[in-house]
Order: C-alpha cells, then structure tokens, then sequence
C-alpha cells in the first residue's frame, strides 16, 4: 500500500464521517466520481492542479467558481483542502476507499460483471441477488462489456474472482490437459 493510498484512505473516512452526519453519503460518492472522472478524462485539469507556478489563491478561486453549485458544500471543502495540501493526486484513491467505507457500512458491496453484450436491468438484479447470497452484502452491479470472454459472466467483488466464462472454463480446461500431459 502506498503512501497516497494510506492519506487517501484517512480522508476518505473523514470524508465519509461527516457524509454520513449529513446523511448525504450517496451524494458525496457521486460527486467524488464527478471530480475523478472530469480530472481523469481532461489532463488540462490535472496539469491546472498540479502546476506548482498557479498560485494555490487562483486554483482555488478557479475552483470555487467552477464547482459552486454543481457539488455538494462537503465535497467542494475537500477539494479545497486537498488542493491547499498539494494532494490532489490521491483523488482517484480517496474514491476508491470511500466507496468502500460506504459499502461497509450499507452491508453494500460493488461487483464488476464483464459480460459479452450488456446486461439488461433484470439480469442485473438477477446477477446482484444471487451473489449477493455468497457474499451475504447487497451487491451493486457495474456491467462492462469484455467480447474476450466469448460467453458467460465473469464477477469481481472486492479482491475475488468469480470466473463463469467460456474463455475462463476453456483456460481451465488447457490447464488440466497440459498438467495431465
């Protein structure tokens, strides 16, 4: 675990805390996608944060009018401390634990279910019922279409695989003809 990871991690639970005093800790997940999404998907923004010659009064200015409005108060104060703390690299960190001190504390666990062609909102809730008995969590589903599985599910909860797949069994299958071999 790096050191980003680890202050990522204790912002995320602060951050979660008082989320969850204002009873607003779906909103905030949303709102923390918005920023690591818009960071990620636009290196202009990354390079503006990052940029040690930007006065830390302009990014924040700039941010203040960009933001106000569009996020939630709680969330706006985070990016601000976090540019203020020249951390606004762990964002994609502090997401990633928040996510998960939100699920734990919901009983709620994602699942990232790669599949041939996208799932349809039944198969999805058909997906999240039956793992959700493994797990014993309420699972969310994420659908991402992998056309290498050549048919059949693959599902990631947390750091377990769940390999349902046609490539998965056909690799399997190579596997034990080579150690039979």
């Amino acid at each position: 675990m790096s050191r980003d990871t680890v202050v990522a991690k204790r912002y995320a639970k602060a951050l979660f805390d008082v989320a969850s005093q204002e009873q607003r800790t779906v909103e905030v997940e949303q709102d923390l996608k918005s920023i690591v999404e818009a960071i990620q998907s636009n290196p202009d923004i990354e390079a503006f944060l990052s940029t040690p010659n930007i006065s830390e009064a302009d990014k924040l200015n700039a941010l203040s009018r960009a933001l106000q409005g569009k996020l939630s108060q709680t969330v706006i104060n985070t990016v601000e401390l976090l540019v203020k703390r020249r951390r606004t690299n762990i964002f994609p960190d502090l997401l990633e634990s928040y996510v998960k001190f939100e699920g734990e504390s919901l009983g709620r666990a994602d699942a990232v279910v790669y599949s041939t062609y996208q799932l349809d909102e039944r198969e999805k809730e058909t997906v999240a019922a039956e793992f959700g008995q493994i797990v014993h969590k309420n699972i969310r589903v994420t659908n991402i279409i992998d056309k290498s599985l050549l048919g059949g599910l693959k599902v990631v909860i947390g750091d377990t695989l769940y390999d349902g797949s046609l490539s998965g069994k056909l690799a399997r299958l190579e596997q034990s003809f080579a150690r039979q071999a």
